[in-house]
């Protein structure tokens, strides 16, 4: 370990009896909790409503080594301009009087270079490809079971000729700097591959090395292993305020009581920026607002997982459902389930697929994303306090990224050597 990445680790680290309280009971939350269990650590995981009922429960389950770039890139202010004042556009800016907010476009539009580009795709790769194995491992060995995971990989669908022949730079690109290429696949050889799809589509990518899961079902079987592991989980607990002095966090007010501690985890995803004054740390993170529509397997369901560029819609067969996603919606934390962008899946699987949906719908839902100003999470220690530490800013790839995300976290946290780089998660390169 080097000596910036040891100044992150706790400089001792011994069984307290006071436990390790992780706040936020998503998909990270989790991680974070079952590793440091793994360890021998004393965890207590609280939430403010129920376990795995926030945005890690109706997202479209992808676990995507091949999403190494991060959304801040160059052209995309001009591309988010142009979607905006198009009618039913996936991209949606609601403008506030909210200083956070323009603070994090602001950032957020220094961070659209190549550079920088690059940089945030090595550090993204590192968790995406940890968490990958991480999970096959889980899976292969039972500790996370009966969550229709399925590694067939990720199709890249565009419909028009032009779209599909451009992609072929960002193809390269990954190949190029990060080792990582794709199938091509044109229209005949798509569709004898995945029959589900409509003639006409010019083509897809096949990035092979993805794989899927649902994660509803993944966050009952991240609750069963904790439980497992001797995890005390408290619901509907929300963090009120945090008792620190001298550097240390001695204790947290909740809605249900007083908790001492001995570490503190935040993990509270797209709600850790509302935490910034009490943890006396910047945290550029702004709600990301996603939305999905889970139904019954339709009569020609589609083989793989696949998201329609174009569109900027996602579709997941499961073993026990299927599912369209996605959409960003930039509203704060609205709570409004609008038909209008439920209606734009619904439009843009009809583009591409025979079956495009079941009815009944079994659920409509949306979800905030923890979206990073420079699409890199924040994971390590709070600057200035000794014992309290982040994991969240995951953006689109909080599921992607948790088991790595939990294992690095525990590792800082307890003095090990990080599996991967800490350096580009820093809180402090804010």
């Amino acid at each position: 370990m080097t000596t910036d990445d040891s100044s992150q680790a706790a400089s001792t680290f011994a069984v307290s009896s006071r436990p390790i309280v992780v706040v936020g009971g998503g998909v990270i939350g989790a991680a974070c909790a079952s590793a440091l269990a793994d360890r021998g650590c004393q965890v207590l995981l609280i939430d403010r409503a129920e376990f795995g009922r926030g945005c890690s429960h109706g997202n479209c389950g992808y676990v995507s080594p091949s999403h190494i770039l991060p959304l801040c890139r160059p052209g995309m202010i001009g591309e988010a301009l142009r979607t905006l004042f198009r009618r039913n556009s996936p991209l949606q800016l609601r403008v506030r009087l909210d200083l956070a907010q323009w603070l994090w476009f602001w950032r957020f539009a220094r961070h659209c270079t190549e550079r920088h580009m690059l940089a945030a795709g090595r550090a993204r790769q590192s968790l995406l490809d940890s968490s990958r194995q991480l999970y096959q491992s889980f899976i292969d060995n039972g500790i996370l079971t009966n969550c229709d995971w399925e590694a067939r990989g990720l199709l890249f669908v565009h419909r028009s000729r032009k779209h599909f022949d451009d992609f072929a730079k960002t193809d390269e690109l990954l190949r190029r700097e990060f080792g990582l290429g794709a199938e091509r696949l044109e229209e005949t050889a798509l569709l004898e591959r995945e029959p589900a799809l409509k003639p006409g589509i010019a083509g897809a990518w096949l990035y092979e090395c993805d794989a899927h899961l649902r994660s509803d079902k993944l966050m009952q079987a991240w609750k069963r292993r904790l439980i497992e592991q001797g995890v005390t989980i408290r619901e509907n607990c929300e963090l009120i305020h945090v008792q620190r002095g001298d550097g240390l966090i001695s204790a947290i007010q909740t809605s249900t009581g007083r908790i001492e501690l001995d570490q503190l985890v935040i993990a509270t995803g797209a709600w850790t920026r509302i935490l910034q004054s009490e943890l006396g740390t910047r945290v550029p993170i702004e709600p990301g607002k996603g939305y999905s529509i889970t139904m019954r397997r339709p009569v020609r369901c589609p083989v793989y997982p696949m998201i329609f560029e174009e569109d900027r819609v996602a579709i997941t067969p499961f073993a026990s459902g299927y599912r369209i996603g996605s959409t960003m919606e930039f509203a704060g934390f609205s709570r409004s389930l609008k038909p209008e962008r439920l209606q734009i899946l619904i439009d843009g699987a009809k583009r591409y697929l025979h079956d495009p949906v079941t009815e009944p719908f079994l659920e409509t839902w949306f979800g905030w994303r923890p979206m990073s100003c420079d699409g890199v999470p924040m994971i390590g220690r709070i600057p200035k306090l000794e014992n309290a530490w982040i994991a969240a800013g995951h953006s689109m790839l909080g599921l992607s990224m948790a088991p790595g995300t939990g294992r690095l976290l525990a590792e800082l946290l307890t003095g090990e050597t990080p599996h991967v780089d800490p350096t580009p998660f820093r809180l402090d390169r804010f």
